[in-house]
């Protein structure tokens, strides 16, 4: 722990730089703010813990799976420059477990002192996929070849077939839409957005990149996501991918280069594609912790979201390697169906098994394909792990309640 990290912690450990009083409960912690309370701020408050930093909420859902962990929960607009400042005025530190944030209100708290991680110029590029691509081909970083257009008029500019995805709002699957012939030209977003050739995908893979402010950083082992076509969510990931040394070794370069080049500071996903030729081509970011690295909180030893805090608190970030042969991560979603109160089926079957670990996201009520947990498991080699993965996909199941 270096010198100036000492010195934080002795003035926390005497009086937050707000001179708040905390209560007995917490103690003396530092107080780290959390825009967004879903599952991934749940899971990030779990670590917390560890780090003795005082974890506080803003969400605008009342019934936010973080409500009841934490010591202050603001019900707020995320997107509200107002909302972000009123809540942060106050924190040592500021991160995120969504990037759809103000990032005017983010470079305000910034201004006056507190610590945002990441960046607010940084969210401002990943926000928008168009700034994002150009970001891409300016640091020349592979990837699709892609085109901007400003709504539905001009998507058949590049031929077809293409994928339209939004500049703007997209999320989990949402904000997508693959248009082959121009019979699918009727679904076409008449919003500003990207169009990209469509790639002869073979996988579709994952890093995890950490980096501090020292320019330390530390990759977690290359991922595979299977995704459910539907949906268009990730079905599950295997851990490590089933590529070659080479191509592990080239994904985990390319992570590196995106980090590098951004200057980033904190934990990014880089989502990947394989393509049938052997190419690798960046897809997408995501500044925060992310669903493809879920099962590193069993399987490896340092979570993403420990990574996560690490990064954010500028400590030195820790060992990312793998403390079991293979790994797996399942999603539970809800049912085609679903709406209502959860009911959960299967988790006693799927809990029979060794090497699986349940993560359920104390969501109130379900919806067809939303996110309600997820299951890690753990083996000794990856096709024990893969026959357990295809057992509980069949086992588990949510649907609802009216």
């Amino acid at each position: 722990m270096d010198q100036k990290w000492r010195e934080y912690l002795c003035t926390m450990q005497n009086g937050s730089k707000n001179s708040h009083d905390f209560g007995a409960s917490f103690g003396p912690s530092l107080r780290l703010g959390v825009l967004g309370g879903g599952q991934l701020g749940r899971m990030m408050i779990q670590s917390a813990v560890d780090f003795d930093a005082r974890v506080e909420v803003m969400d605008p859902s009342s019934d936010a799976p973080c409500r009841h962990l934490t010591p202050r929960f603001v019900q707020g607009d995320l997107q509200n420059a107002d909302d972000v400042v009123a809540f942060g005025a106050e924190l040592d530190v500021i991160t995120i477990e969504i990037e759809h944030v103000s990032v005017e209100g983010l470079k305000t708290l910034e201004s006056q002192g507190v610590r945002v991680i990441p960046k607010p110029d940084h969210l401002a590029v990943i926000q928008d996929k168009g700034l994002q691509k150009e970001f891409f081909a300016q640091n020349g970083i592979p990837t699709s070849p892609f085109q901007l257009v400003d709504g539905a008029e001009g998507v058949e500019q590049m031929g077809l077939p293409i994928v339209q995805k939004m500049r703007k709002g997209g999320y989990d699957g949402k904000g997508v839409v693959l248009l082959k012939s121009k019979s699918d030209l009727p679904k076409a977003f008449d919003v500003p957005s990207v169009l990209e050739h469509a790639v002869d995908i073979e996988k579709e893979l994952s890093v995890i990149v950490a980096r501090n402010s020292q320019g330390e950083t530390q990759c977690f082992p290359v991922v595979e996501a299977i995704f459910d076509p539907v949906a268009n969510l990730v079905d599950y990931l295997i851990a490590p991918a089933a590529i070659t040394p080479q191509q592990a070794q080239d994904a985990e370069s390319l992570a590196r280069r995106v980090a590098e080049a951004m200057d980033f500071e904190g934990l990014l996903a880089v989502e990947l594609f394989l393509d049938r030729k052997g190419d690798l081509l960046v897809n997408e970011l995501a500044p925060r912790t992310h669903n493809s690295g879920h099962h590193t909180i069993e399987a490896n030893r340092t979570s993403q979201f420990e990574q996560h805090l690490r990064a954010v608190l500028d400590l030195p970030l820790g060992a990312t390697d793998a403390l079991f042969a293979a790994s797996a991560m399942v999603n539970i979603v809800g049912s085609a169906a679903a709406h209502g109160t959860p009911i959960y089926t299967g988790l006693e079957a799927a809990l029979s098994t060794p090497g699986v670990h349940p993560h359920l996201y104390g969501k109130s009520a379900v919806k067809p394909f939303r996110k309600m947990g997820h299951v890690t498991i753990t083996g000794q080699s990856r096709s024990e792990v893969e026959q357990s993965v295809m057992r509980i996909r069949e086992q588990l199941a949510v649907d609802g309640k009216a």
